[in-house]
């Protein structure tokens, strides 16, 4: 299966991606954290995605479509995939549909996350990164067991630089101008559902997974 997830930032997209994509056997395509990557290093690409990330900028379309059009083309998605944090406008899912075309496939489902603003906010301004192996904390949700400190290797958390709360709304406020449409246009092919991802993770992962259509959690 070919499936989008789709929503604002702090709906969990990741978190529910990467376990869908094992479920299904296919590869979880992270738009998100392939475009930190490239912006952490220190060459004229990195520093151009940078600049547009800390102010919570979209990434202009050539940049995005480039990375996104060479993950898809590798054999490893020839049966499918999970890609999260990608398209986020109506030209992103046309090139999208381009890509697929060329190697004779098509999107299987779009999913919709639900989830309001105050939420977001809330999840993503009390949201802690490792930088050494990438694992998430939440203050108030998923507190390390020391503070501030990794549960694995003691490194100090941090802080991303566009889950401030300032860079947070303008996030919000970029992705309501250019994302939404996309829902119309996903609804329009018949290929748009919609899971709340207001509960625990196991309460929103068996909404996703009755809506791409394989059962609930647990006949995992």
């Amino acid at each position: 299966m070919r499936i989008v997830l789709l929503g604002p930032p702090g709906a969990g997209k990741g978190t529910q991606a990467a376990r869908l994509a094992a479920h299904l056997g296919v590869p979880h395509i992270a738009t998100g954290d392939m475009l930190r990557q490239a912006a952490n290093a220190d060459t004229p690409l990195g520093r151009r995605l940078h600049s547009y990330m800390d102010r919570g900028d979209l990434v202009p379309d050539d940049l995005t479509n480039a990375i996104v059009e060479e993950r898809i083309s590798q054999p490893d998605v020839a049966k499918g995939f999970v890609l999260d944090g990608y398209p986020r406008s109506v030209d992103q899912a046309k090139m999208l549909d381009e890509s697929l075309a060329l190697h004779g496939a098509s999107l299987d489902k779009a999913i919709k996350f639900m989830i309001t603003g105050p939420e977001i906010v809330s999840r993503l301004s009390g949201r802690l990164v490792c930088p050494v192996d990438g694992s998430v904390y939440h203050l108030v949700t998923n507190p390390p067991k020391v503070d501030k400190l990794c549960d694995l290797d003691g490194t100090p958390l941090v802080q991303r630089e566009d889950d401030s709360e300032e860079t947070v709304l303008r996030r919000l406020e970029v992705y309501g101008q250019r994302t939404k449409p996309l829902y119309d246009l996903y609804r329009e092919k018949g290929i748009l559902d919609e899971v709340d991802a207001i509960g625990s993770t196991e309460e929103v992962y068996d909404r996703l997974l009755r809506a791409v259509g394989v059962g609930g959690s647990r006949g995992e």
